[in-house]
């Protein structure tokens, strides 16, 4: 069952979306992928029935945290969609709300992961222990309990968040158990997603360059690996770089490293001369001595260098890839027919920042309009696109990909 051929007059459509939207100060900074759910959205509301709309923000982690909260995003959601959106305050206790909802009606529900049953996941007891395994086994029980309780409030339900379908949580999986088939279906934005990767799948023209950016090697690790056995070209960027660096016994200052995993790196590195890839580093980074990440501004009296990435002062932050990094990574990009794009290459909300992640970007614009294929994906990849005008000159998948999951979905 598609929503173009659903009937969904008179029905209540509870629909998972992903509006996990960056906010800073109150203020919504990039509103892709509300603006992605809308055809979705409006369709069931112009064929008649009524809107439960739900969605995660951020990583509370089972606690309510306001900043988190996304009755802040309930006046943006209105405009969009052209009519008021009621609230619930409480996901498991919307019954009455969700009941007396009319055709043409919304209602949000607040914030999914403010509850332990939705990632199903137990909190409070170590990993690994005998006491862990017999609270997921009783968490597993509540999360079927917690869908079982969301999928209450409609008559169907409607994926449309790309970005958290690899998750087997409440509101991604667990509550398609508890509708008929024939009313559990994919929105818009999924079905123009999928499409988006069976296209790059089933018709993959080389060279083919991936561009991987991120923290750190250790979450991204199997994707690397599979990357390696099928990309001409990896482009490896953000601050995974400094791991790679320090693996050879370079001098990284203060930046970001996970020491535990610099035998990884080398073994990617082996991985790609075995199987014939280009793997392209970093060479130089723009460093910080003051960077405040919790505002994305360079704090009162720091100071901003250019340093060898491999050779990097204490004291200093690398946030961005150089000048001779950028040069780098566009001839590494150039000729390419088929590129994906995961993640920046720094701290790109800064503007002192944003050279490296706009360098790529415009590369990628600039092959894809001489033939290639791009299709980018992450919410900050998308925010990238959108913050230097280049969401228009690529594929762009809307959805917030975590943990580089996008590469997961496509090449797994």
């Amino acid at each position: 069952m598609t929503i173009q051929e659903y009937n969904f007059a008179g029905k209540k459509a509870i629909v998972r979306v992903d509006f996990n939207v960056p906010i800073q100060e109150g203020k919504i900074t990039d509103d892709t992928r509300i603006r992605g759910a809308l055809p979705t959205l409006k369709l069931i509301l112009e064929k008649g029935g009524a809107l439960i709309i739900m969605s995660h923000m951020g990583k509370p982690k089972g606690k309510v945290k306001p900043e988190l909260s996304l009755k802040q995003i309930v006046p943006a959601v209105s405009a969009a969609l052209g009519v008021p959106v009621q609230f619930a305050d409480d996901c498991q206790k919307a019954d009455a709300q969700a009941a007396a909802l009319k055709p043409g009606e919304v209602l949000l529900l607040e914030n999914l992961r403010y509850y332990p049953e939705e990632e199903g996941k137990p909190v409070g007891v170590e990993k690994g222990t005998p006491e862990y395994d017999e609270a997921k086994k009783a968490m597993k029980a509540s999360q079927k309990e917690f869908a079982k309780k969301l999928a209450s409030y409609a008559d169907c339900w409607v994926m449309d968040a790309f970005g958290t379908a690899h998750r087997k949580h409440a509101s991604t999986a667990v509550i398609a158990d508890y509708f008929d088939k024939k009313d559990v279906m994919l929105g818009l934005l999924m079905e123009k997603e999928v499409q988006a990767v069976d296209n790059v799948l089933s018709n993959i023209k080389r060279p083919f360059v991936a561009i991987m950016g991120g923290s750190k090697v250790s979450t991204k690790i199997g994707i690397i690996e599979n990357l390696l056995g099928k990309v001409d070209k990896l482009i490896l960027c953000g601050g995974m770089t400094y791991t790679f660096m320090k693996a050879h016994g370079g001098n990284i200052g203060n930046s970001i490293v996970e020491l535990d995993k610099l035998d990884v790196a080398l073994g990617v590195e082996e991985m790609a001369k075995k199987n014939g890839v280009e793997l392209v580093l970093a060479e130089d980074s723009v460093c910080c001595t003051g960077y405040d990440f919790s505002t994305f501004s360079v704090k009162p009296g720091a100071q901003i260098k250019t340093f060898p990435s491999n050779n990097i002062e204490d004291g200093w932050d690398g946030l961005d890839v150089g000048p001779k990094s950028q040069e780098k990574f566009k001839k590494a990009i150039e000729g390419a027919k088929t590129i994906l794009w995961n993640g920046p290459a720094g701290c790109f909300e800064c503007e002192d920042f944003t050279a490296g992640s706009r360098a790529i970007g415009e590369a990628v614009a600039k092959a894809t309009s001489e033939g290639a294929f791009s299709l980018i994906g992450g919410g900050d990849s998308v925010a990238c696109v959108n913050k230097f005008g280049l969401a228009d000159q690529v594929v762009v998948l809307c959805s917030r990909l975590s943990k580089a999951k996008f590469f997961q979905v496509l090449l797994l």
